[in-house]
């Protein structure tokens, strides 16, 4: 008979993991009571939760614990054990793990529109992953976990999915990125976005360790400009230097769609034409302004320097090429033909 009595008495709890999917574990005591004196072992990385008749008591980290009327102050309140005691009792004891979840997925089911100084309103989809903790056991059981005897971190996920995803929205717009941030700042803008999401998850007493976008999809007419305004900021700040290059990008352009890379000269051709007629207007005009800069800081009055019928002609002649190649518009050719005219 000593034997069985004894047999019913729980002398050692302790959680051994088998699982890293495991978030909370109830220990199984069968109806057992648990000895006074028993020994309590919460590993590195646990926490373990003793609940009297559903109430939460005492909470014990990482240590090996004796289960002594000293050591457990709420629970022996709870039994009103003003004297101590040296008897068997009864509770539910729940292992709760408080390592680094890192598997968590998230992504946007439908497009989210955000907008761009330079795009306007643009539709984006975005892709990514988080890490998750307990970081108050207590809290997370009483808000979330409840009375359930095993939580996996699969269950976690898919509840807190459809908190992230319109969580991300909005701190997104919070955060006043462009398109621009997503496509080329993923991790500055995960770290930005983090603590937005924080607030939403601090009542369920879980921390947010990491938040990462991994991918973010755009329409394809803002990706192409995109690539196109990085091409020409890395480069030179040299309009010029930028008009050509950009003129490049064109003449592979057009020769790819015509898949014919022969007529890329006759287009090369008549880019550069366009190139050396902008580039000498800007250069009189550059002289024309330095001229009138030094006239001022002398006190003079600025003087235009006069123009041959030869140079009058022939400029006649570059702005009419430049209004058939459509740079020039009508009104902006005939306002500088009435201009040259004068001068003959």
């Amino acid at each position: 008979m000593f034997g069985f009595f004894k047999s019913e008495l729980v002398e050692v709890i302790e959680w051994k993991e088998q699982s890293k999917d495991v978030l909370v574990w109830k220990f199984p005591d069968k109806d057992s009571n648990i000895k006074y004196g028993a020994q309590l072992t919460v590993r590195e990385s646990q926490m373990a939760i003793f609940l009297n008749e559903g109430q939460i008591a005492d909470v014990y980290g990482p240590g090996r614990h004796t289960l002594k009327t000293e050591n457990m102050p709420i629970m022996t309140t709870l039994k009103s054990w003003k004297h101590g005691f040296d008897s068997p009792f009864k509770a539910d004891v729940y292992f709760v793990s408080t390592r680094q979840i890192t598997d968590f997925k998230w992504g946007t089911p439908n497009p989210i529109f955000i907008k761009d100084p330079e795009a306007g309103r643009v539709e984006i989809r975005a892709f990514g992953s988080y890490f998750l903790r307990i970081a108050d056991p207590k809290k997370f059981y009483r808000e979330y976990a409840g009375t359930e005897s095993i939580l996996y971190a699969q269950d976690l996920a898919d509840a807190f999915r459809g908190l992230i995803v319109p969580k991300f929205a909005e701190a997104l717009v919070e955060s006043g990125a462009t398109a621009f941030d997503i496509y080329s700042k993923y991790s500055e803008l995960g770290e930005v976005i983090k603590p937005l999401i924080q607030r939403d998850l601090d009542e369920f007493g879980l921390e947010l360790t990491k938040f990462q976008i991994t991918s973010v999809s755009l329409p394809d007419e803002i990706t192409e400009h995109l690539r196109t305004i990085s091409k020409l900021n890395l480069t030179s700040d040299n309009n010029m230097g930028k008009m050509e290059r950009l003129n490049q990008m064109d003449v592979n352009k057009i020769a790819a769609e015509k898949g014919n890379y022969e007529n890329m000269r006759g287009v090369n051709n008549d880019l550069m034409m366009q190139q050396m007629m902008m580039q000498q207007m800007m250069q009189n005009q550059q002289g024309n302004n330095n001229n009138n800069n030094n006239n001022q800081s002398n006190n003079q009055a600025p003087a235009e320097k006069e123009m041959t019928r030869a140079e009058v002609l022939s400029t006649l002649k570059e702005l009419g090429e430049l209004k058939s190649m459509g740079i020039l518009t009508d009104e902006e050719f005939e306002a500088k033909k009435k201009e040259l005219l004068a001068k003959l």
